[in-house]
């Protein structure tokens, strides 16, 4: 709730501020030159918090009311090779594991992927690298599915599942959390860390097989 509460005045303290001062320019007599200019500014800056903090509240809601996951059989390199398909910026090397079927919900699961193939894309687009690759493999009585990425690494692992906080313009700090919700709800783990062989970041989602 402390989260949330700053958030809301981060966005609401500075609309208010700019719709007072716009009040203030229609309040005088004459108008100055350049009122439409600045109700614009000011109007255009309050839009745009609004809708950071509408994008904030959805994903509050997302988080907060994450369902049951609903479990079926669900092929690994089929639910994979769906996510990959959803990155368009840059061309993901995928690594064919052993044949897998795991019980899983497939709406959560690929969302997982799909939020984890965004954040390599991301990273690597960033480093000015092309390099994402994924893959899985089973670990004993455990599934793991893999993404590397060529980006910058991690450079504290302290903030990477604390709700709402993101280093990404525009983020909203929600994308991790979820993710690790949706694991620990199949009865995994989902695990980011630094890359031993080459630059950037390794993700590693674990199941039960």
């Amino acid at each position: 709730m402390r989260v949330l509460g700053h958030e809301l005045n981060n966005s609401l303290a500075p609309i208010k501020s700019i719709a007072g001062s716009l009040e203030s320019i229609l309040a005088r007599n004459p108008l100055p030159d350049d009122w439409r200019d600045d109700m614009r500014r000011g109007l255009n800056v309050i839009t745009s918090r609004s809708e950071s903090l509408s994008r904030f509240i959805g994903a509050y809601a997302r988080l907060a009311k994450l369902p049951r996951p609903q479990l079926q059989p669900l092929d690994v390199a089929s639910c994979l090779g769906r996510a990959v398909s959803f990155e368009t910026r840059l061309a993901v090397q995928v690594q064919p594991g052993p044949d897998i079927t795991v019980q899983g919900d497939p709406d959560q699961l690929e969302q997982v992927l799909i939020n984890l193939l965004r954040n390599a894309a991301d990273a690597s687009l960033a480093s000015n690298r092309t390099g994402i690759w994924a893959g899985w493999r089973r670990d004993g009585s455990m599934l793991e599915i893999w993404i590397k990425d060529e980006g910058p690494g991690l450079s504290s692992t302290a903030n990477l599942f604390v709700p709402f906080f993101t280093t990404k313009p525009g983020g909203s700090g929600i994308g991790l959390v979820l993710s690790r919700q949706i694991a620990e709800g199949h009865g995994g783990a989902l695990m980011l860390e630094n890359r031993v062989a080459g630059p950037g970041c390794m993700a590693r989602l674990r199941l039960p097989a």
